[in-house]
């Protein structure tokens, strides 16, 4: 198990400082985040080429993580093609100023991967696992995670969509699943860690194969993820009324708000 994890770390390392360096070069912090999907792919292809022996979960769960990333990368990098550094990294390019590149290479690109890291456990465990057997937690986990799958991917087309209407210039989408979470991507990116957590359990037992859904599903809701864009857009009438009536992450649940208003 100690060299499962080791190969996943020494290839999640050596995958960000190529990210790294191609950010700098590029002047271009955000693209880490097109990075990241790729980053679980091709830990996962290592992983593959550097086990002597291949059983079907293995093949499952190396499946789940390449649809998932594959798809994650491509949308993130059609997304942000010609467009600026995403506000978030461009201000903290303005704040770091010219210890920028040593800043960002241990803030955003080293944290991101330690963060890839732990978030892998369930796929590293899978790896480390001898067994060839596949409980009813796994089937459920399998299909947890193609609804949080196609939950993300819905979410992310119609926001394209939307975004491609000339109408809709400076709005907020509010409709389709929008209509029930503020931020039905996130969710859906969670949902599916969760599902790649439960077919992990089946096949180790480990029960440190929740520690990745639940970091990433924290990172997304309270650090990373909702919290920047709410704290965007708190300022907008529209997004106000928008925000009274929507459930902020979970679809139906929770509080509808989290911001004060400031007169």
């Amino acid at each position: 198990m100690i060299q499962i994890f080791s190969i996943a770390g020494i290839t999640i390392f050596s995958f960000m400082v190529i990210v790294y360096l191609i950010a700098q070069y590029r002047k271009d912090n955000s693209i880490v985040d097109t990075g990241w999907g790729m980053g679980f792919v091709v830990t996962t292809l290592v992983l593959i080429f550097n086990s002597e022996t291949i059983h079907t979960q293995m093949l499952i769960i190396s499946l789940l993580v390449l649809l998932w990333g594959i798809r994650l990368s491509f949308y993130i990098y059609m997304r942000n093609l010609g467009k600026p550094e995403d506000f978030r990294y461009a201000n903290w390019r303005k704040e770091w100023g010219k210890r920028q590149p040593w800043i960002a290479f241990y803030k955003v690109f080293m944290l991101q991967g330690a963060v890839m890291w732990i978030v892998a456990l369930p796929i590293m465990l899978v790896f480390a696992s001898q067994s060839d057997s596949l409980g009813i937690l796994g089937f459920i986990g399998v299909f947890v995670f193609f609804f949080g799958l196609l939950f993300e991917g819905i979410a992310d087309k119609q926001m394209k969509i939307f975004k491609s209407q000339p109408a809709n210039k400076g709005k907020i989408i509010t409709s389709g699943l929008w209509k029930y979470s503020r931020h039905p991507n996130y969710f859906g990116e969670a949902l599916l860690w969760w599902g790649i957590g439960l077919f992990s359990f089946s096949v180790s037992g480990f029960w440190y194969s929740f520690i990745g859904p639940l970091v990433i599903t924290l990172l997304l809701r309270y650090v990373s993820g909702v919290p920047m864009l709410e704290e965007k857009y708190k300022d907008r009438e529209d997004f106000r009324a928008y925000a009274s009536k929507t459930s902020i992450f979970i679809p139906f649940v929770g509080k509808k708000t989290n911001f004060v208003r400031k007169d």
